[in-house]
């Protein structure tokens, strides 16, 4: 049987950067896309020398539109069959939504939900055709609850997990499956790109590594798991969400992350 494929977006820090080498070292070949073509070079030589697994590398910036499709080309054009995509990439913005930046929220929108949606249509016909496949989109603990002083990331990520449970049912007979990974905040470089240093959400307990939250999320992908909230405490934080007045919800969210 020969090695499957594995496509992963925003593969050149953080989460993505992990499961790059988490799936290198289960054997299956990788296609890592992020905008860093230096960071990108520089994990696919490590990869290959510790795993012998193929790497190719396409740089791309998620924010420009049809990104996803000028990818799905270029896999077409290395004549690569992808077996698994995960849809990384994705960025935050800290601040109050009269204040912040169109455009660094129009990018956002852009990378979060325009470019995983494109990104996931193309490639999930070629599953369907294939017939099987698995599917990854990071969606967050911020998908369950509206995020006061990051409104348009909290509403991506509700996107995000919507949309990845609705096309799970969608294809669950078609040996296709979809998880929505959703960690809550985690020691990923996150932070510093979002402006949420020194928030109290970053900085009131012990953050779980990139690599600890990317080996949950390959597990759960692997199981075929719909819904994946990394951490004990993230399980009860959006399991009380839905009893907690509206509110009082939207108060502590605000509170956690403020600075």
């Amino acid at each position: 049987m020969s090695a499957k494929t594995a496509l992963i977006t925003g593969a050149s820090s953080g989460i993505g950067k992990e499961l790059s080498y988490i799936f290198a070292q289960y054997k299956t070949n990788l296609v890592i896309v992020a905008r860093n073509i230096d960071a990108l070079h520089q994990i696919a030589s490590d990869i290959k020398q510790k795993y012998g697994v193929d790497v190719a590398i396409i740089p791309s910036d998620l924010g420009k539109p049809d990104a996803a499709l000028d990818v799905y080309n270029k896999v077409k054009a290395l004549n690569i069959s992808v077996d698994y995509i995960v849809n990384n990439a994705g960025f935050g913005d800290f601040g109050h939504f009269a204040d912040t930046s169109w455009e660094k929220e129009h990018e956002m929108i852009e990378v979060n939900i325009t470019a995983l949606t494109q990104m996931t249509k193309l490639f999930v016909r070629d599953m369907v055709t294939k017939g099987g496949g698995k599917i990854m989109n990071l969606a967050s603990t911020a998908a369950f609850q509206p995020g006061p002083l990051m409104a348009v990331y909290y509403a991506t990520k509700a996107y995000v997990l919507s949309f990845s449970e609705a096309i799970a049912n969608e294809l669950k007979d078609q040996n296709i499956t979809v998880t929505a990974l959703c960690p809550g905040a985690t020691e990923s470089g996150f932070e510093k790109a979002s402006n949420m240093e020194g928030s109290r959400l970053f900085n009131m307990r012990k953050l779980p590594s990139s690599a600890e939250v990317a080996l949950f999320g390959y597990n759960a992908m692997m199981r075929g798991q719909a819904v994946a909230i990394q951490g004990l405490i993230n399980k009860i934080m959006v399991g009380v969400v839905p009893f907690s007045p509206r509110k009082i919800l939207l108060n502590v969210v605000k509170a956690m992350n403020g600075k």
